[in-house]
């Protein structure tokens, strides 16, 4: 299995603030969906809870610490060890957030797509910072502001050294 990290940040590495995306950018939502659609999504279950509903064409992981939390459409775990369990060997599976398992995550991540807004924001939620001792970086393109993208951005990906 190869496991992914998909993400979005600020420059000053914030992800969200009360439990909810603090930007949209139409572009990075067509990137998660282009990139996702297909394979198993894993998340926490305040992430899950900040989306609402399983997304469509994707098998839903929710990892959470409430041994009776269910949700119809969604493979609940109580671990990232018992998430990954639960993709199949020769597929790629996505963490899709939040901190604390983008935390967890990292140390086990094959390759990094990230997206980040080129704005300092404040938050209460950050990605890890990136040791890039560990990570190369092997695409990368950057965008102005447009209509549907209120600031600039740049879609980087990164492969595990």
């Amino acid at each position: 299995m190869k496991l992914s990290i998909i993400v979005a940040t600020s420059q000053n590495n914030v992800i969200g603030k009360d439990n909810q995306l603090i930007w949209r950018l139409s572009a990075d939502l067509k990137r998660f969906k282009a990139l996702t659609t297909g394979h198993h999504i894993i998340m926490g279950r305040k992430t899950f809870d900040s989306i609402g509903k399983p997304l469509p064409n994707r098998t839903s992981i929710v990892i959470t610490r409430q041994a009776d939390y269910k949700v119809e459409g969604c493979i609940v775990v109580n671990s990232l060890e018992e998430a990954l369990e639960k993709v199949p060997a020769d597929q790629e599976a996505f963490i899709i957030g939040g901190g604390t398992i983008y935390k967890e995550a990292i140390e086990k991540a094959d390759k990094l797509y990230l997206t980040r807004v080129q704005n300092k924001f404040d938050g209460d939620t950050f990605f890890p910072k990136i040791d890039f001792k560990i990570w190369n970086s092997v695409k990368r393109e950057d965008h102005m502001p447009s209509e549907k993208n209120e600031y600039a951005y740049s879609f980087i990906d990164y492969v595990r050294k």
